[in-house]
């Protein structure tokens, strides 16, 4: 058997790893956060962005950190229902005209939609949400019967 090299169409001698680079960018394209989240179920939510999310735990309470810079906070909506937490909102454009017709814009602007869902153990009537220099921050309270609690051994 012999070794043949795959040169694939449109691609040189120069670029070896030409298919290495298209696999790591097409698996990239299957982990990248959906802007369509909420198109399950019937709903469907249009976003042009997706904001980052850090979501951590203690011990009586599940906390998001929302990053929202520039976004209005009276115009982001926060709901709960049948076990689904969603955040959504708009940030306006303020684009601005540049010399010669150069311009560089990496801020993303429009509407954006996150969805998450909750654990079963949390006091859904309890959730906050506050705004504080462009961070959203949610604070989910978890249950009291969630909570671990000690049992003396006698």
């Amino acid at each position: 058997m012999a070794i043949v090299r795959y040169k694939p169409e449109g691609q040189t001698r120069n670029q070896p790893w030409g298919m290495l680079d298209q696999l790591y960018r097409e698996m990239n394209s299957l982990f990248e956060p959906s802007l369509n989240e909420g198109a399950d179920e019937g709903k469907l939510e249009i976003a042009d962005w997706a904001p980052a999310v850090d979501i951590k735990e203690n011990e009586d309470v599940y906390e998001l950190h929302v990053d929202l810079p520039g976004v209005d906070p009276k115009s982001v909506e926060v709901t709960a229902d049948n076990g689904v937490l969603e955040i959504k909102g708009e940030r306006n454009s303020e684009l601005k005209k540049s010399q010669d017709g150069y311009s560089r814009i990496e801020r993303h602007y429009g509407r954006f939609y996150r969805r998450f869902t909750l654990p079963e153990q949390v006091d859904a009537d309890g959730i906050k949400a506050s705004s504080e220099h462009g961070v959203l921050t949610v604070t989910i309270p978890k249950a009291e019967s969630s909570k671990p609690r000690r049992i003396e051994v006698s």
